[in-house]
C-alpha cells in the first residue's frame, strides 16, 4: 500500500553460541516509507573492469524501476556516486545533502569502514586481483558520473560522505535500503553504507539482487563470479544485516543477470552422525561452485524437526538431501513433496534412506514419510552391518558407461571407512556401485532411478566424513549432482587453475 513497504527479510543466525553454522530464515516486516531511505552506492557510468561495468549497466534498468516506485511511496532516494560529485556541484540534489546539519556521534563517522575483526569473520572471497577481464585496463578512474539509466529527481539527494547520515537524522529516517556496487568493497565500507550505518544504529537491509561483487573466479574460493557475490551477501546476512530483493518493491521475480544460467541446488541437512553439516557445504563450494547456485538449509539444533529457510526449496532445480529421522511440519513436508511432484531431481546421501521416519515423540503438527526410501529413492533400507566392518566399493560392470561413473576407474576399488548399509533395490532402480564385507552378500551403495513424476533420483549410502576425503566418492557425488540436474557430467574433480594469492590484510575496525 502507498506509504508503506512490506518486506521479506532474509536473515542468518548462529545455530549455537559458539557455532559457525548459521540458520537461514525469512521474516516479514513493514517499514514506513517516510522513515526510509534508499542509498545507491557507486553505480558509475564506467569502470576499469569492463565486466563490472557491463553488470552495472545490466541491472540499472531494474534498479531505476525500484527507486521510482519507492520514491512514489515517499522513500528518500540518496544517490552516492563516490568521487565524481563535481558533476553535480550546482544541482539542488547536491545542495540538499550539503545543507543537513552535522550530527555529533558516539562512534566517529569515518571516510571508510574497514573489515571489523571483532564483529565479523574475514570476507569469503580473495580480492587481491578482483577483475576477471581477460585483458584488464589500468586500475584507474574511468567513471565520471552515475550511470544515466538511474534517474535523479527533485527531492533526491546526492552525496558520497557522512552527509547521507546527517540528512537521515534531519529527516527522522531510521530505515535504510542499500543497493549498488561492489558488495565486498564499497557497499560495506563507504561512509554512507552498511558498516557505517549499522554503527550509527540504523535499521539497514541490503537489496541482494541489486548488487554485484568485485570477484575474480581465478582466486579463492574458485567459484563462479555470481557465487562469489552470493558468498559475500551471506557474509553480510551473518554479521551485519538482513537482505531483501527488488521483488519486495516491484513484485514478480528478483533480478538475475543475463549470464547467470546456474541451476539452483538446495542442500537440506539434518543429521549428526556423519558431520555432513560441515562436509557437504564444503564439498558444494569446492565441486559445484563453478556451475550451481548453492543454498544451504540446516535443521535447527534446538528444534531438530524444523528446517529454517526451507522456503528456498520452492525455487530449487535440484534437492541435495542429507537428513536422518526427522518429522517435518506439514508446511515443510509440502515443500519437499512439491519439489518431487514437479518432477525435479533429488540427490540423497546415506541416512536420507530414513530421512523422514522419526523415532520417539513427534511434535504436534509434524508428519513422517516412512516410505520415502521405497517410494522415491528406490531402495529398502533395513539397517547396517557392524561399524568396524568397512566395505570394499566396486563399480557395477553393467553400468560402466553411465554418466555418473565417468572418470572413475572400474579396476580400482576403494574402501569406505563407514559401516555398510543393508539395502534391497526395488523395481527400476539401476545399481552403479556395490559394497562388500567378508562373509556377507554385497549391497548396493549407489544407484539411480526415475521418480513417479519422471524426476531424476541419485542415491548413495556412502557419505561419512572419511568418504568425503576420497576422490572416487567426491567424483561420484559431483557427477551425480550434474547428472540429476540434466547437465553433462564433468568426469573430473574441480581443481583450481591457479594457487590462491595471499589475501591483503583485511583487519581493523571502522
Amino acid at each position: 500500500k502507498d506509504g508503506a513497504l512490506s518486506l521479506t527479510l532474509r536473515t542468518r543466525t548462529r545455530s549455537a553460541a559458539e557455532s559457525e553454522r548459521f540458520l537461514m530464515n525469512f521474516e516479514q516486516t513493514e517499514w514506513q516509507a517516510k522513515k526510509t531511505a534508499i542509498v545507491i552506492c557507486d553505480m558509475w557510468n564506467d569502470h576499469y573492469c569492463r565486466n563490472a561495468a557491463r553488470r552495472v549497466a545490466e541491472m540499472a534498468p531494474r534498479m531505476n524501476r525500484v527507486i521510482s516506485a519507492a520514491r512514489q511511496r515517499g522513500v528518500l532516494i540518496i544517490h552516492c556516486p563516490s568521487g565524481c560529485l563535481d558533476k553535480y556541484r550546482d544541482t539542488p540534489q547536491r545542495k540538499l545533502a550539503q545543507q543537513a546539519p552535522v550530527v555529533k556521534t558516539e562512534i566517529p563517522l569515518r571516510s571508510w569502514c574497514h573489515l571489523d575483526a571483532k564483529h565479523e569473520a574475514k570476507l569469503p572471497v580473495v580480492q587481491t586481483s578482483p577483475c576477471e577481464d581477460q585483458k584488464p585496463r589500468p586500475a584507474v578512474r574511468f567513471f565520471t558520473h552515475q550511470i544515466k539509466t538511474l534517474e535523479i529527481h527533485e527531492g533526491d539527494a546526492i552525496t558520497d560522505s557522512a552527509e547521507a547520515f546527517y540528512l537521515m537524522e534531519q529527516r527522522g529516517i531510521d530505515n535504510v535500503i542499500v543497493m549498488g556496487v561492489h558488495t565486498n568493497m564499497c557497499v560495506l565500507g563507504r561512509p554512507f553504507s552498511i558498516r557505517q550505518l549499522k554503527y550509527q544504529g540504523k535499521n539497514v537491509v541490503l537489496m541482494r539482487d541489486m548488487t554485484d561483487s568485485m570477484y575474480n573466479p581465478a582466486q579463492a574460493p574458485y567459484v563462479s563470479h555470481f557465487n562469489g557475490t552470493e558468498l559475500v551477501i551471506e557474509h553480510i546476512e551473518k554479521y551485519w544485516c538482513p537482505t531483501i530483493t527488488s521483488a519486495d518493491i516491484l513484485g514478480g521475480e528478483p533480478f538475475r543477470f543475463p549470464r547467470d544460467k546456474r541451476p539452483r541446488a538446495v542442500l537440506v541437512i539434518g543429521e549428526k552422525l556423519y558431520e555432513t553439516g560441515e562436509s557437504l557445504p564444503r564439498f558444494a563450494i569446492d565441486q559445484l561452485g563453478k556451475d550451481f547456485h548453492i543454498d544451504v538449509v540446516h535443521a535447527n539444533p534446538a528444534k531438530p524437526h524444523e528446517f529454517p529457510g526451507l522456503e528456498t526449496l520452492a525455487t530449487a532445480d535440484v534437492l541435495i538431501l542429507s537428513v536422518r529421522r526427522r518429522a517435518l511440519s506439514e508446511r515443510q513436508m509440502r515443500l519437499i513433496r512439491g519439489h518431487i511432484d514437479q518432477g525435479k531431481p533429488v540427490v540423497a546421501l546415506r541416512t536420507s534412506s530414513h530421512a523422514f521416519g522419526a523415532r520417539g515423540e513427534i511434535p504436534a503438527g509434524h508428519v513422517q514419510w516412512e516410505e520415502f526410501d521405497s517410494e522415491l529413492l528406490g531402495g529398502d533400507y533395513t539397517g547396517h552391518f557392524a561399524n568396524d566392518k568397512h566395505p570394499r566399493v566396486t563399480l557395477d560392470k553393467s553400468s560402466s558407461s553411465h554418466a555418473i561413473l565417468a572418470g572413475i576407474r572400474g579396476d580400482a576399488p576403494w574402501t569406505s571407512p563407514n559401516s555398510l548399509y543393508k539395502s534391497t533395490l526395488i523395481a527400476k532402480s539401476k545399481p552403479l556401485a556395490w559394497g562388500a564385507i567378508a562373509g556377507q552378500p554385497r549391497q548396493p551403495v549407489a544407484w539411480v532411478r526415475q521418480s513417479q513424476k519422471d524426476g531424476r533420483v541419485f542415491y548413495t549410502s556412502l557419505g561419512g566424513p572419511g568418504d568425503f576425503a576420497n576422490d572416487n566418492f567426491r567424483l561420484l557425488l559431483r557427477n551425480g549432482v550434474y547428472w540429476a540436474a540434466g547437465l553433462e557430467t564433468p568426469g573430473t574433480l574441480h581443481q583450481p587453475e591457479k594457487p590462491a594469492k595471499k589475501a591483503a590484510d583485511q583487519g581493523g575496525g571502522c
